[in-house]
C-alpha cells in the first residue's frame, strides 16, 4: 500500500505539466499585447511627446521582462518539478537549462519582479502630475518592500548554502 502511494504520488507531479504548458498561452497573450501596443502608437509617434512615448517603451520593457520571467518559471519549473527536457544534441538549448534549482529560481523570479517593479515606479515619477502624492508614496513602499524581499531571499540562500 505504501509503495503504490508513493508512486501515485510521485506520479502526480505530472499535474503540473498542463500548468506550465499553460503558462505558454500567457506568454502568447503578452505578445499579441505587445505588438498591439507597438501598432497603436504608429501612426500618432510623430506627434506623441517624447515622455509619452518613453512611457510606452517602458510598458514594452515591463511586458518583455514578464515574457522572460514565465519563460524562466515554465522551463526550469517544468525541469525542477515535473521531468527533464530531452533536448541533447539540439543547439538551441538555453544555457541556463538544467541548471536553475527551485531556490536559484525563486531568486531570479525575486529579482525580475524587482526590475518590473523599478520600470512601473519610473513611469510613475514621469508622470507625477497625474497621480496623487498618497499613491506615488504606496507605489515607493511597495516597491521597497519588493527590494527588501529579494535582498533577504537572496541573503538567506547564500547563508543556507554555507
Amino acid at each position: 500500500m505504501e509503495n503504490f502511494l508513493e508512486k501515485l504520488m510521485y506520479s502526480s507531479r505530472w499535474i503540473m505539466a498542463p500548468i506550465y504548458l499553460g503558462l505558454s498561452l500567457a506568454l502568447l497573450a503578452l505578445g499579441i499585447k505587445f505588438f498591439q501596443e507597438v501598432f497603436h502608437i504608429m501612426p500618432i509617434i510623430l506627434s506623441m511627446k517624447e515622455v509619452e512615448l518613453i512611457l510606452v517603451v517602458l510598458s514594452l520593457i515591463d511586458i518583455a521582462l514578464v515574457g522572460g520571467l514565465i519563460v524562466m518559471v515554465m522551463f526550469s519549473g517544468y525541469e525542477n518539478f515535473v521531468s527533464r527536457l530531452d533536448l541533447e544534441g539540439n543547439d538551441d538549448k538555453l544555457s541556463w537549462l538544467g541548471k536553475l534549482d527551485s531556490g536559484s529560481l525563486k531568486n531570479k523570479v525575486a529579482a525580475s519582479i524587482v526590475a518590473i517593479s523599478s520600470i512601473h515606479l519610473l513611469k510613475v515619477f514621469m508622470n507625477t502630475e497625474s497621480i496623487a502624492n498618497d499613491k506615488i508614496m504606496w507605489y515607493l513602499l511597495i516597491h521597497i518592500t519588493f527590494v527588501l524581499s529579494a535582498f533577504a531571499m537572496g541573503y538567506l540562500d547564500k547563508v543556507l548554502r554555507k
